[in-house]
């Protein structure tokens, strides 16, 4: 029975380098997803408007940057970007540590960190989706990122079961300290890779920034794969939106649950997660890359349901119902962010991915940070509760995208089409009638 521990895939030594970077840089980065905002609440007196400005500062860096990024991935060596990238967000992130230790830090002094730290983020995202398939045989890509999630999800258990109780014994910046100097670790992993990396086209071969920009973009228009789960993953983003939105203040003010039981709540859905990423190649094997992508997307709205059904005053039954949507709705998208990455590595070229993978995020982050801001306004006028009840119906939407496109027909991961990218937008923009 494979699994994404398989053995062969275990055999690449520059695999094994690539997982321990990202793991523990994962086990950082969600430490301080955890004490970024509590320390804006409990330090800075930061409230639900704020709360939502520092969660979407990321997103909306990532979309003035995303498309550009991906484009200039796709002109590059991945690795260099990759260390680079890593060493860049430590110094910043390091800088927030240091501003409490002088006594100057400040609400802004975070929102800059962050959105600084975010720019390095869409280089590095990029280039670490386009990296992957570049190391390991594309019929290991499930297993690969089935492998990388299982390890990201262990980390995420460690990374919030300590995250709350690092904030509540030695303070917010001292968490995220450890996330600078896990950014620092992984940078020194991946300087020690030696798989060499194919080399990026020519300059001679390049077209202008712009036009590789516009380029992804009609890649993911004109494959109806690419396009169902670009819609789907929007919709998916949305559902994160609301849910970062409103998720700490209502689990901190109106159900009264301490920080401490806040990050190991979290801890719960990185124990989730890791079955969902040791599951995700084997249910797809079984039932379907289509059925199980939608499936996933149906159980995320379910579990997600469970927060605005949390009592105030009762606060096992509370923890109870925020446990359960931890189990349900992160083993289910963790199961479908694997499928869908597969699904766009296997599909597109390697000289594209970059761009491709921009375009999901950029697209992603659009609808993320219009949903964030959106629900913390909307906590603001009509409270916590019923501002959470939205984001279900997101899960809901996006199932229903995937059932009505060919993503519900697929079985296995789709072969790669023998023409080039450029090749395929060509022949279906022949097709197009005029204006189309």
């Amino acid at each position: 029975m494979r699994n994404p521990f398989a053995s062969a895939l275990w055999r690449n030594d520059t695999f094994r380098r690539v997982w321990a970077a990202a793991t523990i840089s994962i086990f950082g980065s969600l430490v301080t997803r955890i004490a970024l905002p509590l320390l804006a609440i409990l330090t800075l007196g930061a409230g639900a408007i704020e709360v939502a400005v520092l969660r979407s500062i990321d997103v909306a860096v990532l979309l003035v940057v995303g498309l550009v990024a991906g484009a200039w991935v796709d002109r590059l060596r991945r690795r260099p970007v990759l260390i680079w990238a890593d060493l860049g967000r430590a110094v910043l992130l390091g800088s927030i540590p240091l501003a409490f230790v002088l006594g100057s830090l400040t609400f802004w002094h975070l929102l800059v960190a962050s959105g600084l730290a975010a720019v390095l983020t869409a280089f590095f995202d990029a280039a670490d989706n386009a990296y992957l398939p570049t190391i390991v045989e594309r019929d290991q890509l499930l297993d690969a990122n089935g492998a990388l999630t299982a390890s990201g999800s262990a980390a995420e258990f460690a990374g919030f079961g300590v995250a709350g109780v690092l904030v509540q014994l030695l303070s917010g910046p001292v968490a995220i300290l450890i996330d600078a100097v896990t950014y620092v670790i992984s940078a020194v992993l991946l300087v020690t890779i030696r798989h060499p990396e194919p080399p990026p086209p020519p300059a001679a071969d390049r077209a202008p920034v712009l036009e590789e920009i516009r380029h992804g973009l009609r890649l993911v228009r004109h494959d109806a794969v690419l396009r169902s789960f670009a819609l789907a993953q929007m919709l998916l983003a949305a559902l994160w939106g609301i849910f970062g939105a409103v998720f700490f203040v209502f689990a901190l003010d109106e159900l009264g649950v301490s920080p401490a039981a806040v990050g190991l709540v979290a801890a719960v859905g990185g124990a989730s997660s890791f079955i969902g990423a040791v599951i995700a190649a084997r249910s797809t094997r079984r039932w379907g890359v289509g059925h199980v992508a939608i499936a996933a997307m149906l159980l995320a709205a379910l579990g997600n349901l469970l927060i605005p059904l949390a009592p105030a005053g009762l606060p096992i039954l509370a923890i109870a119902c925020l446990v359960g949507q931890q189990l349900i709705a992160d083993s289910a998208i963790t199961v479908y962010d694997v499928t869908e990455v597969s699904v766009r590595q296997t599909l597109v070229q390697d000289r594209e991915l970059g761009r491709v993978t921009s375009t999901f995020d950029v697209l992603a982050g659009a609808a993320q940070l219009i949903a964030t801001v959106g629900a913390g306004l909307l906590a603001e006028t009509i409270g916590l509760r019923p501002t959470a009840f939205i984001a279900p119906i997101c899960g809901l939407l996006a199932a229903a995208v995937l059932w009505w496109s060919p993503v519900r027909s697929l079985r296995d991961l789709p072969a790669m089409d023998p023409r080039t990218p450029a090749e395929v937008v060509v022949d279906v923009e022949r097709d197009q009638p005029v204006g189309a």
